[in-house]
């Protein structure tokens, strides 16, 4: 079998030699000469794969080792009968450790106590619903806005007006909807941007577009009290500078890319193009995974908890350095900067996820085994 795949997909002869022959591109190159004789597609969110691309190709199966699919046209792999499969899940780890290491930077600026604020999470699936588990286990009063979910479950939801008016601080975790009632396209507009509450924290870690980036620019102009943290853009690779000096925080589409997430994705794919091969998965992730730079740590019963959440987030994930990287990057013209946004990404340094670290305590501490439990570390006993 010959195999195109996006040369920044980790992992990729390790679990996919085996298969046939693997050609690798950059991602945003990819087009109908790269694929003319491929039977494997394997994709990363840069690569829309589209009718023009696949059709009259060899093509069977299309795999994305992402979570997201608005880079592929369902309605035709359905149509064509071209299998495809993504990663639900697989990086959402690694944006709940983003967004904390976010809260952990704008409290620290403002002097800001976590646990009196208000939070709003809009979307509460992979991402969203890990994120909300967390807070909630912190003890923080969330709000969660997921109308299609609402719809579907019921249950304790609010409106997105709601989340406006009520909440702190507001992360954004739902998929890119370009149509229909569902339509995420700019869910964040000049209008909902302006009616942000005093001194309101906005974090997008999802897709670009769900916020206006023009109208975010216009608006932290005009209102100091606003803080943002994005880690996309409405243009990407092609980033607003203007916007960017005006974040807090600003990265280039890393939020999810733990080493763990990135090629939990890979495994992920290569669990489904085993199923559809009709073989069984002779390969395992914990197998390839490399042991991590920072695996246990002990906190003494009467460490203070502001600080042992500090220590035990940041200790781990920062994204303090990313962002640092990030504005470094922001220079020359703008084809420049757009070789330099993707090549953060392709050489983005090994970084682990929270889940893994062990916590030891010496001695007994009700308040620092919640956090702990909470950030989702492993307790290994007092």
């Amino acid at each position: 079998m010959r195999i195109v795949a996006d040369e920044n997909i980790p992992l990729l002869d390790a679990f996919f030699s085996g298969f046939g022959d693997i050609r690798r591109y950059p991602g945003r190159t990819l087009d109908r000469a790269a694929v003319a004789d491929a039977d494997i597609l394997l994709v990363r969110s840069v690569t829309k794969v589209t009718r023009e691309l696949l059709e009259g190709t060899p093509v069977r199966f299309v795999g994305t080792c992402t979570i997201g699919t608005d880079h592929l046209d369902l309605d035709y792999l359905n149509e064509a009968g071209i299998q495809w499969s993504s990663a639900p899940g697989c990086n959402a780890r690694g944006v709940v450790d983003y967004v904390l290491g976010s809260l952990l930077t704008l409290a620290e600026i403002e002097g800001a106590d976590l646990a009196r604020r208000t939070y709003g999470v809009v979307g509460a699936g992979q991402v969203g619903g890990r994120l909300i588990k967390v807070l909630r286990g912190l003890g923080w009063n969330v709000l969660v806005c997921d109308p299609p979910r609402q719809a579907a479950e019921g249950g304790d939801y609010v409106s997105l007006d709601e989340i406006i008016a009520r909440c702190d601080v507001i992360s954004l975790h739902t998929p890119l909807n370009k149509s229909g009632e569902l339509s995420t396209w700019h869910l964040f507009d000049r209008t909902r941007l302006e009616a942000l509450k005093p001194g309101a924290w906005l974090i997008n870690a999802a897709r670009g577009p769900i916020v206006d980036n023009a109208a975010l620019r216009e608006v932290l102009l005009e209102r100091e009290d606003l803080q943002a943290v994005l880690d996309v853009w409405e243009e990407e690779p092609l980033v607003d500078v203007a916007l960017a000096d005006l974040c807090v925080i600003g990265t280039p589409h890393i939020a999810g890319y733990s080493l763990d997430g990135r090629q939990r994705g890979t495994a992920q794919i290569y669990q489904a193009l085993c199923a559809h091969l009709g073989q069984p998965a002779a390969i395992e992730l914990q197998d390839l995974l490399p042991k991590p730079w920072l695996a246990q740590v002990t906190l003494d019963a009467n460490t203070d908890p502001t600080w042992a959440l500090n220590m035990l987030c940041r200790g781990v994930y920062d994204p303090r350095r990313d962002d640092a990287d990030f504005r470094r990057s922001l220079v020359g013209d703008s084809s420049s900067q757009r070789l330099a946004f993707d090549a953060l990404r392709k050489h983005y340094p090994p970084r682990r996820e929270i889940e893994g670290l062990r916590v030891s305590l010496n001695g007994p501490s009700a308040a620092l085994q919640q956090i702990i439990q909470a950030v989702g570390a492993v307790s290994v006993g007092e």
